[in-house]
């Protein structure tokens, strides 16, 4: 009983936000139980074994030009941070461009990005559009998405996650915890919640560093050109392009001022 109580008062203590809610308001609770500290480790694990992938492909940071477009894009953003979170700025940033026809990119939690150049050659995509992407990612690490999700999942197994707060835990389930945690940070999909806060911080983001954010629906309407046809948004974890779109455009009043008295590339 006492496991359980303490356990429950930790669950409770971890209900919080990781972000300032900026200029859209983005302002939700969070569960995040998880150690901050374990993610980042997951975390740059994972990433390392990436990089280590793709340099023994020769894929790693093979088109000079296009690392140092994202890298640039990258450190335009990366100060418009402190806006949601004081320590972001600080954080060990890292940008690579792995080359593969993949439409993909991501950030890992701490700030670690990977761009595939699929996405840049197959949507010829602009330099606003390519900051919609990046902040957008960067929006995921913010608000520790990763984190999150591998709360949730922890959670689902109530003993192993009471077991764990209250400290009784075995190497078994501590190598169980590092196999969740390289699935959610890199393979499953965020929630809906979860992409629209990104979406929305990513928007502000790249207002704040001079990238017109009219740019971020013209990305989303180029990558649903690209996706062909997609299920019901009830069916999907991402927002559908209509809603996505939609919401992107009822931003725009409150980012393009800070678009406009921002210092433009």
């Amino acid at each position: 009983m006492k496991k359980i109580a303490a356990f429950l008062f930790l669950f409770l203590a971890a209900c919080s936000t990781t972000t300032e809610k900026g200029q859209v308001g983005v302002e939700r609770s969070q569960t995040l139980w998880m150690p901050a500290s374990q993610v980042l480790q997951m975390s740059l694990a994972s990433y390392d074994q990436v990089k280590s992938e793709a340099q023994t492909k020769g894929q790693l940071d093979q088109k000079p030009e296009m690392l140092h477009r994202v890298s640039n894009i990258a450190k335009r953003l990366i100060p418009e941070t402190a806006y949601f979170r004081q320590d972001a700025p600080g954080w060990p940033w890292e940008v690579h461009v792995i080359s593969s026809p993949e439409v993909n990119a991501y950030c890992m939690p701490g700030g670690k990005i990977i761009v595939y150049s699929g996405l840049i050659e197959k949507l010829q995509i602009t330099d606003g559009e390519l900051a919609a992407v990046i902040g957008h990612e960067i929006s995921h690490a913010l608000r520790e998405h990763g984190r999150e999700r591998m709360t949730h999942a922890a959670l689902e197994q109530v003993g192993f996650a009471a077991a764990a707060a209250t400290g009784v835990i075995d190497s078994q389930n501590k190598a169980q915890l590092a196999a969740l945690g390289a699935t959610f940070l890199l393979t499953l999909p965020n929630g809906r919640t979860q992409e629209t806060e990104a979406d929305e911080i990513g928007l502000e983001l790249m207002a704040r560093a001079g990238y017109n954010p009219t740019e971020a629906a013209s990305l989303w309407k180029k990558m649903g050109s690209a996706g062909g046809s997609k299920p019901p948004e009830w069916m999907s974890t991402h927002p559908a392009d209509s809603a996505r779109l939609a919401r992107i455009e009822s931003l725009l009043p409150k980012v393009t001022p800070l678009y406009q008295n921002s210092k433009k590339p």
